[in-house]
């Protein structure tokens, strides 16, 4: 029988990636709401993962702000060590970095391309390569990574960069369960829809909010929290038997 326990987090210790705001601050909120400790980052505003940590530990939960570039290994190598020096362990990681730049793709340079790949898929690879020896080393762990609705439909045009980042990271997700499986750990994705967040809008040209939310079921976009739920369950021990899989939360905007 499912109890409300089985979603509880207490002891568990979070890194989430980018949690200074939007879909990255919801996690780490939710998280710590739920018992774990977390650890907030950032690579740019030290203010805003300060006050995120601030906020958690004024609602009595324990967090800690570490500022890192994850799309360098060695910053990541630091992450991970401050969050083991700090709480012990790394039980659960999500890899919530994104950049995206719309740009046709022979008008992409290399210089580009590997930005955005760098800051969105080997983030990941740079995270799971730190935190997976602590996870195999207690016998148990989650890796989850915030893809995107545009790393499985192939549909959206000057994004070549992002589209390649976002299924890849999926690919390494699946990799990492099957690999990892029979160390407890389990890796999944969460492809956010159309949420409601704070973003520089000249990436997206021609976009219509009003159009948008027309093509969703729902009618509506979707908010951070409901991200971070779907977070939430495949941290969770009720999430334990879910491991290479991607969970699409859009609204029914795209059904696959």
């Amino acid at each position: 029988m499912i109890t409300t326990e089985q979603f509880r987090l207490d002891g568990k210790v979070a890194i989430v990636t980018g949690s200074g705001r939007n879909i990255g601050r919801a996690i780490a909120e939710s998280f710590a709401a739920c018992g774990a400790k977390v650890v907030v980052n950032g690579h740019r505003d030290r203010a805003a993962i300060d006050a995120v940590a601030s906020g958690i530990e004024e609602r009595g939960g324990e967090a800690i702000a570490v500022l890192a570039d994850v799309s360098k290994d060695e910053d990541v190598g630091g992450l991970v060590g401050d969050a083991v020096a700090a709480f012990g362990a790394v039980d659960i990681v999500v890899s919530n970095v994104a950049v995206r730049r719309y740009r046709s793709f022979l008008d992409t340079t290399p210089e580009e391309w590997r930005e955005v790949i760098d800051t969105n898929l080997s983030a990941a690879f740079f995270l799971a390569r730190h935190a997976l020896p602590h996870m195999r080393k207690q016998g148990k762990g989650r890796f989850i990574v915030i893809s995107g609705f545009d790393g499985f439909w192939g549909q959206v045009t000057h994004r070549a960069p992002n589209l390649a980042a976002k299924a890849g990271l999926h690919g390494l997700a699946k990799a990492i369960a099957r690999e990892f499986g029979a160390d407890g750990i389990t890796a999944n994705t969460v492809a956010p829809g159309a949420i409601d967040t704070v973003r520089d809008w000249s990436q997206y040209p021609g976009h219509s909010p009003e159009k948008t939310k027309a093509e969703i079921p729902l009618r509506r976009y979707g908010h951070v929290d409901e991200i971070a739920a779907a977070c939430l369950f495949l941290a969770s021990d009720a999430g334990g038997f879910v491991s290479g899989q991607v969970v699409h939360v859009n609204g029914g905007h795209y059904m696959y």
